[in-house]
């Protein structure tokens, strides 16, 4: 679990829709995006579910990463994540192996327990959500069950089976930023992601505490774990600041109430805010690593470091497609990411959106 110096660099796309565009553009760009890091050698593409939201596009992982997985070839595609309490055990096992049959090897089951919006949303989600940790354990019990195809006597895995029936199954991670989805995973034997770009606080010691915990099981014979942080990397300094100013100046506005899409760059202006503003405005930048390659690749060794971990998941959001492309390109050129030779990407229409 130390980090190494070939330091594994991921993808999380939560397919952001800013200011003047759409949710049909988002989530092409999301296709494009998939394609790109597939040919740059990134491991993972991890796609989340927010509900409810005119800021954020993907609402349902299982359908989008069924067309990510016709557009790529080689990359590890996955949920970052889905939602369990929303769903039966059973329906979320049947997505998942019927993607890991279409693309087998290549497929991550995330899991998380947050509302991923409102609870109100929650509820119209599923009504009989009660967001406690012991439905939340018995629907993770149930869902390891039929991925394994276990027969349990006197329980519903004696006559009930996840299909389709494959000799593989997707890769189990829980996805926290508390901690207590660290345990379940430690529990089960389950990789497990931190989410430092939610909470930048407690994260090393609660994934050390996943590890002190893990149960070997059949699928993880040792813990397996990452950590997901915001990444803007960007040609200067100068454009990595304002563009990391605009994604702070954002979740401030989210924090606040205001659940407008991120708009443009050159629209920033933080000269009116309060003394607390600015304060809040200064922790929602731990939730960031930006700058220039060298310096985004030294502060991410040095996040991994922390966590003991060696691979890193970059969230990029801006309001200009251009810029987030940019990043991601900068990022495995700094981190000299493998690129998959001989693939050639097909050129996205956007005007034809």
């Amino acid at each position: 679990m130390e980090t190494t110096s070939n330091l594994r660099v991921s993808v999380l796309d939560q397919s952001p829709v800013p200011v003047g565009r759409t949710p049909r553009e988002a989530l092409h760009h999301t296709i494009e995006l998939a394609r790109l890091a597939d040919r740059l050698g990134f491991t993972r593409f991890w796609v989340s579910e927010h509900h409810n939201t005119n800021t954020l596009a993907g609402s349902a992982p299982e359908v989008l990463l069924a067309r990510l997985g016709a557009e790529t070839s080689r990359i590890r595609l996955g949920s970052g994540g889905v939602m369990l309490p929303h769903y039966s055990s059973l329906k979320v096992a049947e997505n998942f192996r019927l993607l890991e049959t279409l693309y087998p090897g290549r497929i991550d089951l995330g899991i998380g327990r947050a509302p991923g919006s409102d609870r109100i949303t929650a509820h119209a989600l599923n009504p009989h959500n009660t967001f406690s940790d012991e439905d939340f354990a018995e629907q993770l019990m149930d869902l390891r069950a039929y991925l394994r195809d276990e027969v349990v006597e006197d329980t519903i895995h004696a006559k009930v089976k996840a299909a389709p029936f494959t000799d593989t199954t997707p890769e189990l991670w829980l996805l926290s930023s508390s901690g207590q989805s660290g345990l379940f995973a430690g529990h089960v034997g389950a990789a497990f992601s931190f989410a430092h770009f939610i909470n930048p606080n407690s994260g090393p010691k609660l994934t050390q505490l996943y590890r002190d915990r893990f149960q070997p099981s059949p699928e993880l014979a040792a813990p397996q774990a990452n950590v997901a942080v915001f990444v803007v990397c960007a040609d200067t300094a100068g454009r990595a600041q304002a563009l990391a100013d605009n994604l702070a100046l954002q979740m401030l506005k989210l924090e606040t109430g205001n659940y407008s899409p991120i708009d443009a760059v050159e629209k920033v202006d933080v000269s009116s805010l309060s003394a607390d503003l600015l304060h809040r405005l200064a922790y929602h930048h731990q939730r960031i690593v930006s700058g220039t390659p060298d310096q985004v690749k030294e502060e991410l060794t040095a996040l991994a470091a922390s966590y003991k971990v060696d691979e890193v998941v970059a969230v990029t959001i801006t309001h200009d497609y251009d810029d987030r492309l940019r990043s991601y390109e900068l990022l495995a050129d700094a981190f000299q990411l493998s690129p998959t030779p001989g693939q050639n990407l097909p050129v996205f229409a956007t005007a034809a959106v």
